[in-house]
């Protein structure tokens, strides 16, 4: 009996020439590093050098991730990566009513300029890739990250690294919101061109698939909603005057990697090719840099369990080496005890030392898109590109992302998929190992890595320490000026932020003045 993919297309036991029915090599292939980019965006890949390993990493302080970071680095990551706390996302001070309970448990709390000082004490910010996961208030944390980097010496045009920035999936599966989707894509419109002015280097935006894949979303559904939220955010920034190669070759793209190891390989080369041809034919760019869907991919937290969690080594492994055949330019794997609590050392190093496997023991850096010309790669690609295109069409036909995630249509797309391999696990159908097969009598013990609770005291003690201490008079005046600027429509606001926060304005500061101008967002329950 035929299996089906993630995004329900069969999965024939042989695949022959017969597979690829209107398939021209010359059109959908092409060569390495040209267009339309389905056998990667370089055209030596990996053979030159491998991707960015990336580690992301953050917890607590800034203390206690600053050392994780340091870690890293000595033990050969070539790329940091920032989690946030919650309150941080939601852009709270850690003093905050809402914070409680929160400081420092999912990734490092940052309230000011002091802390992000402290995160990257003894890090040369002119020779690291940075990349912060964080999205509402993405100008703030790289407007601090800029501050940080300017005390140091580093001019901004050394700065390389990538906020996320992706507001529209926050909407659609993640829950991180602060402001309504019009000023929230005007914040995305201004930071697009501040960097073009000020950090030419960065990459501006990470539009995400992952979120919403680790939601319950199918291959094809992931690359389907995270394109047409780019292209929301290329229209967005034509309508700000920008000109589309200004900024696009800035764009970058977030997916996620599972273990259906095929279908994910193919889901990546299709999303090269749509996005390539999006760019060409509807926006006209003529920059080859432009027309380029560059990608970080972290391994799926969603497939890691809580039981038997080494088990979850090899799941990365296999996730980490489809990310890889599927040409990612940059690459996180998860740590294999990531579904019990935040990795320890040990396991934040094993991850990485897997990474360094695949690169440096295997053979798959010694040629450009190995699985090139394979019948079910091909025409995998070619299901899962068709099946994109068409979820895509039903939310132009909606009116565009923010339409169709204002009536509800990609949640619940997703919704409608997560359920249906919760029903396939729970029956037995779709085999999760050590959870419904291969299960042990009795879990061996673990002990996991817990956050201090006492943070959330000592960071309101920084913050009234930082409130006493600052030029009220200048905080006050700079908050002004961001505040006209929010009122008004055509100043970019992140300059009268840079000068906020340089004058220790709090994060929770800067969030609450935007939100008294321009709102917090309340999603609909109509659908």
């Amino acid at each position: 009996m035929a299996r089906e993919s993630e995004s329900g297309k069969p999965i024939e036991p042989v695949y022959g020439p017969e597979a690829l029915k209107d398939w021209d090599p010359a059109v959908q292939l092409g060569e390495p590093g040209a267009y339309p980019y389905t056998r990667g965006v370089y055209p030596t890949m990996y053979t030159g050098r491998p991707w960015t390993m990336r580690q992301y990493a953050g917890f607590g302080t800034a203390v206690e991730s600053n050392a994780r970071y340091k870690q890293l680095i000595a033990n050969g990551t070539t790329g940091l990566s920032v989690a946030f706390d919650l309150p941080t996302q939601m852009g709270h001070d850690s003093d905050a009513p809402l914070a409680h309970g929160e400081v420092g448990k999912v990734g490092v709390a940052i309230d000011s300029v002091d802390d992000m000082r402290v995160l990257f004490d003894g890090i040369p910010l002119d020779r690291v890739s940075t990349s912060m996961t964080i999205n509402a208030p993405a100008a703030l944390l790289l407007l601090l990250y800029q501050l940080v980097a300017e005390e140091q010496g580093v001019s901004p045009d050394k700065l390389a690294g990538t906020i996320q920035n992706d507001v529209l999936k926050e909407y659609i599966a993640r829950g991180t919101y602060i402001f309504p989707p019009k000023p929230s894509l005007r914040l995305v419109a201004d930071i697009f061109q501040y960097c073009r002015a000020e950090i030419p280097k960065w990459n501006t935006i990470s539009i995400s698939g992952y979120h919403m894949a680790e939601a319950g979303a199918t291959p094809a559904q992931e690359i389907a909603f995270t394109l047409a939220n780019g292209i929301a955010y290329v229209r967005t920034a034509i309508s700000a005057g920008m000109d589309v190669d200004d900024f696009a070759p800035r764009l970058s793209f977030f997916f996620v990697a599972r273990t259906t190891f095929l279908e994910e390989v193919a889901k990546f080369r299709a999303a090269r090719r749509i996005w390539a041809r999006v760019m060409k034919e509807e926006f006209g760019a003529k920059n080859p840099k432009s027309m380029m869907l560059r990608f970080h991919t972290q391994t799926a937290g969603v497939q890691l369990t809580a039981q038997q969690p080494e088990v979850n080594l090899v799941r990365v492994a296999v996730q980490g080496l489809a990310a890889v055949l599927g040409g990612t330019q940059s690459l996180h794997t998860n740590s294999y005890d990531e579904a019990i609590a935040l990795p320890t050392e040990k396991a934040a190093r094993l991850a990485l030392r897997t990474q360094q496997v695949l690169a440096y023991e295997t053979d798959v850096t010694a040629t450009v898109d190995p699985f090139a010309g394979s019948y079910v790669v091909e025409s995998m690609t070619d299901d899962v590109e068709a099946a994109a295109v068409e979820l895509m069409r039903q939310i132009e036909d909606r009116g565009g992302a923010v339409e169709a995630i204002e009536q509800g249509f990609q949640k619940s797309e997703i919704e409608r998929s997560a359920y249906r391999v919760a029903q396939q696990t729970d029956s037995g159908e779709r085999v999760v190992v050590g959870v419904n097969r291969f299960q042990l009598d009795e879990e061996e013990p673990y002990e996991p890595l817990r956050v201090d609770p006492a943070i959330e005291a000592q960071q309101a003690e920084r913050l009234q320490k930082l409130r006493a201490g600052r030029d009220q008079a200048a905080v006050d005046a700079a908050l002004a000026e961001l505040r006209a600027a929010a009122e008004g429509s055509t100043e970019n606001v992140l300059y009268p932020m840079r000068k906020a926060l340089k004058a220790r304005a709090t994060v929770g500061e800067v969030c609450n003045l935007l939100r008294e101008v321009w709102g917090a967002y309340v999603p609909s329950e109509t659908f």
